[in-house]
Order: C-alpha cells, then sequence, then structure tokens
C-alpha cells in the first residue's frame, strides 16, 4: 500500500516535502486523464472564453477613441458624427458578442464539469470494488464514504464554478495589461509595480492556505466516519450505552473542524482586504501621474479615463480568484485523498497470462504455504495440507488459531506471503478469476442480503438465473416453505441487510444462493454461530443438500455443525494438531475429544 496516500492508516495533514511533491504528481496524473477525454470541447470553450474576454475587455479603448476622438469631430466646424457612430456601434457589438460567447462558455464548461465528475465518480466506486479485502478491511466505510460524497462535492464546486471564474479571470487581467500598456506604458510601468507587492501577498496566502483547506479534508473526513460508524453500530451503541461518550468525541470532532475552518476563513480575511489595498494603491497612482500627465499634454483625457478604468478592471478578478483559490485548495485536498485510493494497487492481482479450468473437481492443495498480515505477524508458519475433492472438512481451534485466514487463502482474498495455494493443481495466483469465482464460494456468518427482492439476492449465485432454478435452489436447502409465506413470496423485498428475514433465515437464503452457485469448494466460515438452536436445526437440514457431492470447509465452533464433517482439523497457532475422523477423534484424549466432552456436558 501507499505510505504517501495513507489508506491504510489514519487520515493526515502533515505531510514531508517528498510527499507533497509526490501527492500533487500523483492528483496531476488523475487530472490529466480526466481531461484527456474532453479535450475538444475544452478547445472549443476556450476559444469561446478568448473571443469574449477580448470582446469584453475593448469597452475602455472604444470609450477613450470615442471621448479623444468622437467629441473634437462633434464640435469642428463640420462636425461629424462618424466617430461617435463608429465607437458606440463597435461597443454595442462587443457587449452582445462577449455575453452571448460567455452565456455559451458557460454552458459548455458545465457539460464538461459534469462530464468528468461522472468519469471520476464511476472511476472510483468500480475501482474500490476491485481493490482486494485487505483494502477494505483496513479503510473504514465511513472513509470510503467520504470519497464519494464530500470529496467529489468539493470537486464538483471547483469545476462547476471556480474554474470558470479563474479562467476568466486570467484572461480578463491579461488582455487588460495589454490594453493599458498600448493606450500608456507609464500606467503600465505603475501596474507592473504593483504586482511585487501583490505576488508575495498571494505567495502567503497560497502556502498558508494549502495546509489549512488540507486540514479542513482531513476532519470533514473524520466527521463522516465517525457519524457512518456510529450509526451503522448503533445497536451496540445502545446496547452499552455509548451514547454520551460518543457525543464527547464527535464534539471535539466537531470543535477541530470548525476550528480548522476558522483558521482557512482567517487568511482569506486578510487576503481579500490586502487585494483591495493594493489594488486602490495603484488606481490612485495612475490617477495621480496621469492626471499631470494630461496637465503637461502626454495624455489625452479619454486615454486617461480608460487606464484608470483598465487599472481598476486588473484587480476586480483578483477578489474572484481569491475565493477560486479557497476552492481550489478544497478541491486539491480532496483530489489528493480520491488520487489515493485511485493508485491503490490490489493486493490480490489478476494473473498476467490465467490458466482455464472450466470443470474443478475441488481438490484443494496448501504447498509450503508461509502467511502473514505484518512481517511481524506470522499467522501460517510453514503450512501443508491436502483436501481431496469431495471431502467435508471441519477446522476446529481457539480464537485467532489461523481458521478464518485458511479460508480466505482458499478464497484468495489474500495471496500466501510465501509458498502456494492450489485448485486441482493450479494454483489460485494463475487461475482464471471467473473460474475461480465460480469454483470456490464462502458463505460467512454476516449472511448479507442486498436491497431488493429474494429471488434477486438469490440469484446472485447465478446471475439470469431463471425463476424455476431460483425457486428449485431455495428447495433444496430448505428455504422455500418461509419464503412462499412472505407478503409477496420471491418477490418480497428483503429490506437493508435483510431486516425483513429473521438471522436463521437470512443464512438459509446464503445457502440457496451458493447451492445455485453449485461450486466445487464450499467455504463456511462460522455460518451457524449466531443462530438460535430451532435456527440452527433449520439450517442444519440446508447443510446436508448443500455439501453433498462438493468439497466443503467449515469452520465452526458448534460441535453440531462439525459432526457432519468426514475429517476434522484442530489448528493452534497455524498449525494442525490433530487430524482425524470425528469418531477417532473423539475416541482419542486429545483437544477435540475433550471440547467434545465439555459440549456434551452443556446438552445435559
Amino acid at each position: 500500500m501507499s505510505a504517501v496516500a495513507g489508506v491504510g492508516g489514519e487520515e493526515r495533514s502533515d505531510y514531508t516535502r517528498e510527499e507533497s511533491r509526490e501527492i500533487r504528481q500523483r492528483s496531476l496524473r488523475l487530472l490529466g486523464s480526466l481531461l484527456r477525454p474532453e479535450r475538444g470541447r475544452l478547445i472549443g470553450s476556450a476559444l469561446m472564453i478568448v473571443v469574449s474576454t477580448g470582446a469584453q475587455v475593448a469597452g475602455p479603448a472604444l470609450i477613450a477613441y470615442g471621448i479623444d476622438a468622437g467629441l473634437p469631430a462633434l464640435v469642428a466646424k463640420h462636425s461629424s458624427f462618424v466617430p461617435v457612430g463608429v465607437a458606440f456601434a463597435a461597443y454595442l457589438v462587443c457587449a452582445i458578442a462577449g455575453a452571448v460567447l460567455a452565456a455559451r462558455f458557460t454552458v459548455l464548461a458545465a457539460r464538461i464539469s459534469q462530464a468528468i465528475l461522472l468519469d471520476l465518480r464511476t472511476r472510483v466506486y468500480r475501482h474500490a470494488q476491485l481493490l482486494s479485502l485487505e483494502f477494505h478491511e483496513t479503510y473504514t466505510s465511513g472513509r470510503i464514504i467520504a470519497r464519494q460524497t464530500s470529496d467529489l462535492e468539493a470537486i464538483r464546486e471547483l469545476l462547476d464554478s471556480g474554474i470558470t471564474g479563474l479562467v476568466r479571470g486570467v484572461l480578463y487581467m491579461v488582455f487588460t495589461a495589454i490594453a493599458l500598456v498600448w493606450l500608456d506604458p507609464w500606467s503600465g510601468v505603475v501596474l507592473a509595480a504593483s504586482l511585487v507587492p501583490l505576488a508575495f501577498l498571494t505567495r502567503w496566502f497560497q502556502r498558508r492556505s494549502q495546509l489549512a483547506f488540507r486540514a479542513t479534508r482531513v476532519y470533514s473526513a473524520r466527521l463522516i466516519v465517525h457519524f457512518v460508524e456510529t450509526m451503522t453500530g448503533i445497536r451496540a451503541v445502545q446496547a452499552f450505552r455509548k451514547e454520551k461518550r460518543n457525543e464527547r468525541e464527535y464534539g471535539q470532532i466537531v470543535e477541530d473542524y470548525r476550528d480548522a475552518n476558522a483558521r482557512a476563513i482567517k487568511l482569506y480575511g486578510l487576503f481579500d482586504p490586502g487585494l483591495i489595498m493594493i489594488g486602490n494603491i495603484t488606481v490612485a497612482v495612475v490617477l495621480l501621474i496621469g492626471g499631470f500627465r494630461v496637465i503637461g499634454g502626454g495624455l489625452a483625457i479619454g486615454a486617461l479615463l480608460a487606464v484608470v478604468l483598465y487599472t481598476r478592471r486588473f484587480f476586480d478578478p483578483m477578489e474572484e480568484m481569491a475565493t477560486f483559490y479557497n476552492s481550489y485548495q478544497s478541491a486539491a485536498a480532496a483530489a489528493e485523498k480520491i488520487s489515493g485510493v485511485l493508485e491503490e494497487e490490489p493486493s490480490v492481482p489478476d494473473p498476467g497470462h490465467p490458466v482455464d479450468l472450466w470443470k474443478a473437481s475441488g481438490g484443494v492443495d496448501f504447498d509450503d504455504v508461509r502467511f502473514a498480515y505484518r512481517d511481524d505477524r506470522v499467522v501460517l508458519p510453514d503450512f501443508e495440507l491436502h483436501i481431496p475433492p469431495g471431502q467435508t472438512v471441519a477446522l476446529v481451534g481457539s480464537t485467532g488459531a489461523g481458521k478464518s485466514t485458511l479460508a480466505k487463502l482458499i478464497a484468495r482474498f489474500y495471496d500466501p506471503t510465501v509458498g502456494a495455494v492450489r485448485l486441482d493443481g493450479v494454483d489460485l495466483r494463475d487461475l482464471h478469476p471467473k473460474d475461480l469465482r465460480r469454483a470456490i464460494v464462502m458463505v460467512t456468518q454476516e449472511a448479507y442480503l442486498f436491497s431488493g427482492s429474494v429471488a434477486e439476492n438469490i440469484a446472485l449465485g447465478k446471475p439470469g438465473a431463471s425463476r424455476d432454478e431460483i425457486v428449485a435452489a431455495a428447495r433444496a436447502v430448505g428455504a422455500d416453505e418461509f419464503i412462499r409465506l412472505l407478503p409477496d413470496g420471491y418477490d418480497t423485498d428483503v429490506n437493508k441487510r435483510g431486516g425483513r428475514v429473521s438471522a436463521g433465515q437470512r443464512q438459509l437464503l446464503s445457502f440457496a444462493r451458493a447451492f445455485l452457485a453449485d461450486p466445487a469448494v464450499l467455504i463456511l466460515d462460522e455460518a451457524t454461530a449466531s443462530l438460535d438452536i430451532p435456527s440452527e436445526r433449520l439450517v442444519q437440514q440446508g447443510l446436508t443438500t448443500l455439501l453433498a457431492d462438493r468439497t466443503a470447509i467449515i469452520i465452526a465452533h458448534r460441535l453440531s455443525t462439525v459432526a457432519i464433517a468426514d475429517r476434522v482439523l484442530v489448528m493452534e497457532h497455524g498449525r494442525i494438531v490433530e487430524d482425524g475422523t470425528p469418531e477417532e477423534l473423539i475416541g482419542g484424549t486429545g483437544r477435540f475429544a475433550a471440547l467434545h466432552a465439555a459440549w456434551r456436558d452443556s446438552l445435559v
């Protein structure tokens, strides 16, 4: 994972210079990839805004021409309205052309920004799904939600108004400076001198606001993370009366967010008046020098009026650009976070030259496997295991023994640090992803159901399955009876996360989904751990059908589930300490026999 991105850990705002440089380059790469598809529209909008700005800037010069050439022609012995008429007509044409082109530019710029946002939003969603389980186990759901909500909203604000204002402002200032120098070079010198304090002020604001706005994005993300985690875990919050402590923690984050925003606003509160002061002083100096030159005959009165207008207008966009800089810093900080997610590489990559395995028999082998989540935490040291096709294996052991890690390696949610996990002799790292997901299916304790109908949730096991196939799968695992009792049968909406059905019913639906998928290898990770006795008995009937004629790995603490296995592996500290049939191990004197005796006594 990228250390700079901070994806695996806490969001940061105190980056080193090298880290900041790398982050900026990463964000620029993202921006470039977003702009490339819009090259044609960008060129068209650029032409529109150049012509529009030029037409708007021409106004004071035309006024100067009307005064200095038109008025003398009117008062002459043979008065002529031509110069005034030309100035009036040109001013009117420029005003209309500038307004029409500006309107067209605004519409086109909005289309470009919406296209970029659509692309970016789709990229984040698609890429987050492709990232490995390791990423999602370390990157909290609240933070990924922040990427899709507040961060994208900050970029939207910049694209919708900020960039348009910046482009107009820069062009307006450049064209205004050119017109000013053309009318009166001395006024251009005064304007150039004003750029020195302006550059110092802008640089001061840029450096401090960059840190300030990055901090606001960090605290904004923390705010969303805390809120999402509280609402997601509301049962635990209320069960352990954590409301008051959550209020204090949330209140502190809100305070930090408010203080970060206050610091950013304070910087703008100093920058904006500084711009106004520099602009007013420059206008005063231009007027003073120009006035003396008019008295001395070195400058026409109309030209003086024009250069004063140009000088004043030169600083007008600066205030708008200061507002843009606020949006820019916020969006830049957001782009840093989004680009960090998009540059994350899956820790379980797809093979470069995949091996097809159209029909798997289900043989699983661990060859000299060593696995560690971190370098200092080895979970499976030098692990060897052979599971023949069609065998049901139960994994038993204390918490942290490595059972779930074993299951994740078989499902290829992780890759071994050393060695290989093979399916029918093929290294899982070489197996085509579609064949891997078709051959190996995991059913977890959570039995996650998505919003939608019962039939749609079962059909996840086989996209495009017919209603008859869905019903047959439900009937095979014993779920058909309760489904038909639901208000709309198979068309009943299960609500968020399956809230309309019980835990046992959710598990049966997940079994039906797995049955429909018809995998060669089925992994049950604590699939009955959260069920009561009646629900477990209901699920056990479905299990018998589900496990038939396929390789199965069952992780269970309940020995009633273990009893249906052909083979039991007792694990401790990442090693197999007992291996045999349930009857052999129960009749022995090892750990499984002790576990079974304790379980039997608990039933008395």
